[in-house]
């Protein structure tokens, strides 16, 4: 391996193809996980994280889409990169074109069964997308699906390059250069090194490579169960179509489900290393090979000369696109409640500091002495007995029913704010701020103590009226004009 970057700082005109260039950075962290995650760390098992999601890309497809690019771009006519995947390969080939070959057209072909975020995460790194019907995992020669349209159209045209995930050796072939040594090097008394199987690229490399570096190594493939769904890898009886040697990589395949993946990934994420589900698959997998060999009493067999059998799995992705499966496949018992979750539909719109004035800004802003200013009007949200008793002169009351002397801050009962937002909501409809009079208008608004007038001033400002409430209310805002009870 070339020396990499000891002080991890990258420059010059090659700055962000050396920021990406394994060979230029130091290692991706390897991180033995804790011990509450490891079920046989009392026998001697220690199993360690390959970070692969810590690359720049945040992405494990970052490798395969580089050195597949390395090797099919032609510089004098590669205009366009496309490729069938559902997300990760082609967003990391959309960021190696354009920082190794400066290709900005990149296009990305998949499934319409693609979840909307993961769609909008397309949208956001640039991609150019195409949607197609049938198997979200189509047949690679099948006519119909994605991947065989991606390679007729560069077969077509020569400003075309399908970099073709899934029969391109570059793929694994990047795991054999980069991932496998890597781990080696960080961990030179491995025994036991995992990962999943959908193109089944980076097991294919890392397993490849350690059949001769180290062929003591036991080299675990992890396969989706049979009519279970993880992102990413496959079932086994989809992989009879790869023709990757991935058979050749591994000694033995361990099958996970979609609940095991999640959960695990959960708990990674909870305790400091952030990952996705396929990395928890890749984990769970590790994990079924540890107890099935505790169980036959195998163990032993396979741990070095200090007696501990050390372990690598790869962390492939990242959670935050698949947030909404986790509280699918979970369930809502996996989280802690939202407190006061009544308040998401209620008290929407924004506030602003510079809307709350203290007594003496408002009685200069809106007033002459006892006058109200021009174009200025006066809202108490009292009750109508409390306003008749005093009251600002020129002052017009809309009485709110649930606010009285005696009612809680809205800021301090969540059960007020929600009253109180849908009421001043309904006061302060288009239809109903016209007749009012208050268009154009710069509007005060009091209350008992303030805090109301400051909800009904967020109201108000979303609807477009120039609003302001006074701190401390009615009270604070008669104290600067010299309002006695008699008014």
């Amino acid at each position: 391996m070339a020396s990499n970057n000891p002080l991890n700082v990258y420059s010059g005109p090659d700055a962000l193809k050396k920021f990406f260039d394994p060979d230029c950075q130091p290692p991706i962290p390897l991180v033995e996980i804790p011990a509450s995650l490891n079920p046989y760390h009392g026998d001697g098992v220690r199993i360690y994280a390959k970070m692969m999601s810590m690359h720049p890309a945040n992405n494990v497809k970052i490798l395969p889409a580089m050195n597949m690019l390395a090797s099919g771009v032609q510089p004098e006519k590669t205009k366009t990169v496309v490729e069938y995947s559902s997300g990760s390969t082609v967003i990391s080939l959309a960021m190696a074109s354009r920082i190794y070959h400066g290709i900005q057209d990149v296009r990305a072909f998949l499934s319409n069964k693609t979840t909307a975020s993961k769609l909008r995460l397309m949208q956001f790194f640039g991609l150019d997308i195409t949607l197609f019907g049938g198997p979200s995992q189509p047949e690679p020669l099948d006519e119909r699906g994605g991947i065989q349209q991606a390679r007729s159209l560069a077969q077509q045209d020569e400003q075309y390059l399908n970099a073709n995930q899934y029969e391109n050796n570059g793929n694994w072939q990047a795991h054999m250069r980069w991932t496998g040594p890597q781990i080696l090097k960080q961990l030179p008394d491995i025994n036991v090194v995992c990962a999943g199987l959908g193109t089944s690229g980076t097991m294919t490399g890392i397993g490849t490579y350690f059949k001769t570096a180290k062929p003591s190594v036991v080299r675990i493939g992890v396969c989706t169960a049979a009519g279970d769904r993880v992102p990413g890898p496959r079932s086994y009886a989809l992989l009879r179509p790869v023709e990757f040697p991935w058979r050749d990589a591994v000694d033995t395949i361990e099958e996970v489900g979609s609940i095991d993946s999640f959960s695990l990934s959960l708990q990674l994420c909870r305790e400091g290393l952030v990952c996705g589900p396929s990395s928890g698959f890749n984990l769970k997998g590790l994990l079924n090979y540890l107890e099935k060999q505790k169980a036959a009493g195998t163990l032993s067999d396979i741990s070095g000369p200090d007696g501990l059998i050390k372990c690598a799995f790869v962390c492939c992705d990242l959670p935050y696109q698949y947030i909404d499966e986790y509280f699918g496949k979970l369930g809502e018992a996996a989280f802690h409640p939202i407190h006061n979750q009544n308040l998401t539909t209620v008290d929407l719109y924004r506030y602003d500091e510079a809307w709350e004035l203290d007594p003496a800004r408002a009685a200069s802003e809106f007033f002459d002495g006892m006058t109200p200013k021009q174009g200025t009007v006066l809202l108490d949200l009292r009750k109508p007995e409390d306003f008749a008793s005093d009251h600002v002169p020129h002052s017009y009351n809309l009485p709110l029913p649930s606010l009285s002397a005696t009612t809680s801050s809205p800021f301090f009962e969540p059960a007020v704010l929600e009253s109180q937002w849908k009421e001043l909501e309904d006061m302060f409809a288009k239809e109903k701020v016209d007749s009012y009079g208050l268009v154009g208008k710069n509007v005060c608004v009091t209350c008992y103590d303030g805090d109301t007038a400051r909800v009904a001033t967020s109201v108000l400002r979303a609807k477009g009226i120039t609003a302001s409430s006074v701190e401390g209310g009615f009270a604070g805002l008669a104290s600067q004009l010299f309002i006695d009870d008699a008014t």
